[in-house]
């Protein structure tokens, strides 16, 4: 199998028809697996980097192309010539003739030798001359060395000033490490780690909560057979530290609305010791297939699953203990993970914000008086986080901020809510709300 044509594949994809590149490489490192290959970690560097640093690289290709000519020029031609900087600029394992002779050789096969011609002229010039030049604007500039939509700059930078969008920029660009949570129903942290130590695969704790380990050896960790019998899952800090600040316990009623693919579900189901009832409610049979075979590896008893929208579940009346509404979001705080994300310009504040605002109030009508409901985000944006929980206090005087909640440390909370930043947390943005109920 051809590594860099598998990427360009998938590259393609992703840029012509906007595909998710996880679904494409999951497919492809199967694929590999079952021919004995241990290339997948090639595939998908190549594959992220390449889609996360695309306006960088377009930006790089129009300074060693005529613009009016290059403005023609066809996607799938752009993807191999983006893939071949991404691999000159920034991957220091590929030398730089191999980057370069593997892409000419790939577009001549493809496409012919004009188009294989044209590659290795840009490739070749900017070998020789690899000074780029940056846009004078700040914004312009940031988003162009950093690789994201000008659009969303300008908005962090309103928000948060050049210097944190600029530090919050290059913390997404960083190499993710795999976050894992350990199934305390099965084991604990220091056996797990004294179980990898043993196997040559690193470890550390992690200070924001016991239960979870941040591995340096993504690969190895998930190839290992404690992953396939259920001893732990793979599940950011950030979204851990939700649960925690849930804080379910045994024997109680919990609903979980928008529940797939079931991370935070299945930690919740741990942290009440496979007792008492989890309602998983999500309209997506694929995303409730993988929560499905999440159960069943973590040999979790206590989930019920509810395939259908969350907006229609019901009898609606006040019968859980805790509720948690995960909404849908624009995602600011898990760009460093998903590569696609950053570029889906159809994305409508507006429209989630509706979404968000009907999903907070239709989960507050399940939740029982002394109980409460966790409102929770993976985004760093006001709008949809503490204004949307402060509009609904407002509106709900069944409800209060429980301030005093002690389950997640004070580093990670700010006027009662739980808000993560992630080049100063080393961890997703997120942020949630835990609301008591009291009549």
């Amino acid at each position: 199998m051809n590594i860099r044509q598998e990427a360009f594949e998938i590259i393609a994809k992703v840029l012509k028809h906007r595909e998710y590149s996880d679904s494409l490489l999951r497919q492809k490192a199967k694929k590999l697996r079952s021919q004995g290959s241990d290339d997948s970690a090639l595939l998908y560097q190549l594959v992220k980097g390449t889609i996360k640093y695309q306006l960088h690289l377009d930006h790089i290709c129009r300074q060693y192309t005529e613009p009016s000519k290059y403005d023609k020029t066809d996607v799938k031609i752009r993807a191999l010539l983006y893939m071949g900087l991404y691999q000159l600029k920034f991957m220091d394992s590929v030398p730089d003739h191999a980057a370069i002779h593997e892409t000419v050789d790939l577009a001549k096969s493809l496409y012919g030798e004009p188009v294989g011609s044209f590659v290795n002229s840009v490739l070749r010039s900017y070998q020789r001359h690899p000074e780029v030049k940056y846009p004078g604007d700040a914004a312009e500039r940031i988003a162009v060395e950093h690789s994201f939509p000008p659009n969303l700059i300008r908005s962090w930078i309103e928000l948060w000033g050049q210097e944190k969008t600029e530090m919050l920029a290059m913390y997404f660009n960083e190499p993710s490490k795999l976050h894992l949570r350990v199934n305390t129903i099965a084991t604990d942290s220091i056996k797990l780690r004294h179980y990898f130590e043993k196997r040559g695969i690193r470890c550390s704790g992690s200070e924001a909560s016991p239960n979870i380990l941040i591995c340096e050896e993504a690969l190895l960790a998930l190839e290992d057979v404690a992953f396939s019998e259920g001893y732990f899952s793979v599940q950011d800090t950030s979204a851990a530290l939700i649960v925690e600040l849930l804080d379910p316990q045994p024997g109680e009623s919990v609903l979980d609305l928008f529940a797939a693919p079931g991370g935070k579900c299945t930690y919740i189901a741990e942290k009440m010791k496979n007792t008492g009832e989890v309602i998983a409610v999500d309209k997506s049979p694929s995303k409730m297939k993988l929560l499905k075979q999440a159960i069943e590896r973590l040999q979790l008893e206590n989930i019920k699953l509810v395939v259908q929208d969350a907006f229609s579940y019901g009898p609606v009346a006040p019968a859980y203990n805790r509720v948690l509404v995960d909404v849908p979001c624009s995602g600011w705080g898990v760009l460093g993970r998903k590569a696609d994300l950053r570029w889906q310009h159809h994305q409508n504040i507006a429209d989630l914000l509706r979404i968000q605002e009907k999903a907070l109030n239709y989960a507050a009508s399940f939740v029982k008086k002394g109980g409460c409901l966790v409102y929770s985000t993976c985004t760093m944006n006001p709008p949809e986080n503490q204004l949307m929980v402060e509009s609904f206090l407002k509106k709900n005087d069944r409800f209060k901020l429980d301030k005093a909640a002690a389950t997640a440390s004070a580093k990670y909370m700010h006027r009662g809510y739980l808000m993560t930043t992630p080049f100063q947390h080393f961890m997703d943005g997120a942020f949630a709300a835990k609301l008591a109920c009291t009549g």
